[in-house]
């Protein structure tokens, strides 16, 4: 099993910073993609970013020129700085992994959430 554990959340206002961090740890012989996903009150779960083992990475519109998403291979960490955050942002921030166990087998893993509230 993988576990991602996520830090970092809190309530800020709007035009603030925060910065999420997310550990992954087990039985991992590869993490291909980390990324952030979101979910606010009665919307469903998208992609906010993700990142590749090579660098590579995706943002969603609505988040580009604010967030960026980097990773610390060696640590197995993804982060997620956000800046010039909106109301909008408002949602519960999801980290997703996968890639592949020490058996070779694929693996999806999801950390348990970290609350981000912006105050106007």
């Amino acid at each position: 099993q993988v576990q991602l554990v996520e830090s970092g959340g809190g309530l800020v206002q709007a035009g603030g910073s925060l910065r999420l961090s997310c550990a992954a740890s087990g039985r991992m012989f590869s993490i291909n993609v980390m990324g952030w996903y979101r979910q606010a009150p009665g919307k469903q779960r998208e992609l906010v970013a993700s990142i590749t083992s090579g660098g590579s990475t995706n943002y969603a519109d609505s988040v580009k020129g604010r967030f960026t998403i980097s990773r610390d291979n060696a640590k197995n960490t993804v982060y997620l700085q956000m800046n010039s955050l909106k109301p909008e942002d408002t949602a519960v921030y999801y980290c997703n992994a996968g890639g592949l166990t020490w058996s070779r087998t694929p693996f999806v893993s999801w950390g348990q959430g970290t609350q981000v509230t912006l105050s106007s």
